[in-house]
């Protein structure tokens, strides 16, 4: 009797933890002037994809990249974007109990334009990419969520062929390997996917590697990266060729198995491609263009890891730059900068397909958006 009780409680525990977590979203701006609202937070209804508003932050410049820490208590940007001479990284703490997204402090992100930043699995480290100089900046984190003065920054001089937009290295994003052992950084200026070691223990984590760098294509500007789940393949973006770059990965090694393009095959010019991300059940990837074609392009994924086109969704909007897929799968969330619109896909889990649904909201110069259940 005793332990059909204590099973009926932990079944009852369980349950009343689902529910109690909540699905949030986190929405950036290119707002250029500190009394604008520079960051939202939404709830997400995770059964009609409705978008309500909780609160908002104001006195900072331009986050173009959020990431929440990995209990979701800490909120991360990259500050002062796109402003000459400048460039930091801030923290905020969310408590959605009270409704409120405080601002705790913020760092130089090292070098001009971050444009990307990512979190250690510890939650003792923060990794941020700059664009315009071409560095990585690693700063370590405080238990009370603010970011401590910097620890390592690498810059880089070197360029590829494109004499327009490669003439130095443009660090784009900066991603962890799934073991948090590796650091990839996708360099659109130099046509390579540069790596390190990840040491948490280390005062200085970032430690050289035999290989440095993957070449990709030339001209094919690497953009983002991202892991599939079963930790096997490596998908990465290209923004100028508008591709994606398969790999097998295994120990901090890259090695391609494919490249196929994320536009429709008469689609020669005037597009980028920007974002990427796989569904939780690894069976679909999406990739966004911007230009020409505003969409979202649709991948079947196969079990060894190769692409094969299925679709293509409009973003409803122009110039999507971000999006994210919720931890359930059921909703991706595109954002359009130039329209400045966030609209809510609904996700057929089976197809891999995307429906627009009733909901979005306005947010002017829209840059990215995060989403996470707490």
């Amino acid at each position: 009797m005793k332990l059909k009780t204590l099973i009926l409680a932990i079944t009852f525990l369980a349950t009343f933890n689902l529910f109690a977590q909540n699905t949030y979203v986190f929405l950036g701006s290119y707002n250029r002037d500190k009394t604008a609202e520079a960051i939202q937070v939404y709830q997400l209804d995770t059964l009609k994809g409705k978008l309500s508003k909780v609160t908002s932050a104001k006195d900072i410049i331009n986050p173009s990249y959020l990431t929440l820490s990995p209990n979701g208590k800490y909120l991360y940007a990259c500050t002062d974007t796109k402003t000459p001479n400048a460039g930091s990284v801030s923290s905020f703490e969310f408590n959605p109990e009270n409704k409120s997204l405080t601002f705790l402090n913020k760092q130089s992100s090292g070098g001009e334009n971050p444009v990307y930043v990512s979190i250690h699995k510890s939650g003792k480290w923060l990794v941020n990419a700059n664009y315009t100089e071409g560095s990585v900046s690693v700063h370590p984190l405080l238990e009370n969520g603010k970011i401590d003065s910097l620890a390592q920054n690498f810059q880089y001089m070197d360029g590829s062929t494109n004499k327009e937009r490669q003439t130095r290295s443009h660090v784009h994003s900066a991603v962890f390997s799934p073991q948090n052992d590796y650091l990839f950084l996708p360099d659109l200026g130099v046509d390579k996917i540069r790596c390190y070691q990840f040491d948490e223990n280390k005062k200085q984590p970032l430690v050289e590697t035999k290989s440095p760098f993957t070449k990709t294509d030339l001209e094919a500007g690497p953009r983002h990266f991202t892991f599939h789940p079963n930790q096997k393949f490596g998908y990465c973006i290209e923004e100028m060729a508008g591709a994606i770059s398969v790999y097998q990965y295994e120990n901090g090694t890259l090695n391609k198995i494919q490249r196929i393009y994320t536009h429709p095959d008469k689609i020669k010019s005037g597009f980028e491609s920007s974002d990427i991300h796989i569904s939780p059940d690894g069976k679909f990837l999406y990739a966004t263009n911007r230009g020409k074609e505003n969409n979202i392009a649709i991948f079947s994924i196969d079990e060894n890891g190769l692409l094969k086109n299925i679709g293509y969704q409009s973003t409803l909007g122009k110039h999507p730059r971000i999006f994210a897929i919720d931890e359930s799968g059921k909703f991706l969330i595109a954002t359009n900068v130039l329209t400045g619109n966030v609209v809510v896909f609904k996700r057929d889990q089976k197809t891999g397909m995307l429906k627009k649904t009733e909901n979005k909201v306005k947010m002017e110069n829209v840059s990215c958006v995060q989403i996470k259940r707490i």
